[in-house]
């Protein structure tokens, strides 16, 4: 495996494709805990921003037959130990396992998702919406960009 230590994934897709989300959020998983990449990032892009806001990832359930299913393929991991949905898979992502969630607060604001580019208030509050600057950085800095 190569030596990665800057991995993204772009999600540039809302719920109309879901198997995108899922596939994003249990790769990274994948990528922290079994590929010990230091440093992945989920952003969600201009079409991903329905995504980011309150409830659109709770709607995404992981049935126990799915947790079978990942838990099966991951030496350590029971299906008990998986979330019920990517709200919360997200929520672990971000606060166990320092995956960064980030969004375009640019297409916040657009989208109708934030008032200004600061404005959270509409938004999962595990996901940080970045400036232009900041994408610009993420996207330069990353190894490898896998697109959703």
């Amino acid at each position: 495996m190569a030596e990665l230590k800057h991995l993204l994934f772009m999600v540039n897709s809302g719920p109309d494709k879901p198997f995108n989300h899922y596939a994003a959020y249990v790769v990274a998983f994948a990528a922290k805990y079994i590929g010990k990449i230091e440093d992945v990032t989920i952003y969600y892009g201009a079409y991903g921003i329905e995504m980011t806001r309150k409830g659109k990832l709770k709607e995404l359930g992981i049935n126990d037959d799915i947790k079978s299913l990942v838990a099966g393929q991951i030496d350590g991991l029971k299906p008990e130990d998986l979330p019920d949905n990517l709200e919360d898979l997200g929520r672990f992502l971000s606060e166990k396992m320092g995956v960064r969630i980030v969004s375009c607060a640019t297409f916040h604001v657009i989208e109708g998702a934030g008032s200004d580019l600061n404005d959270r208030s509409n938004i999962v509050d595990f996901i940080e919406p970045v400036t232009i600057p900041e994408a610009a950085k993420i996207f330069l800095t990353a190894e490898k960009i896998f697109d959703y």
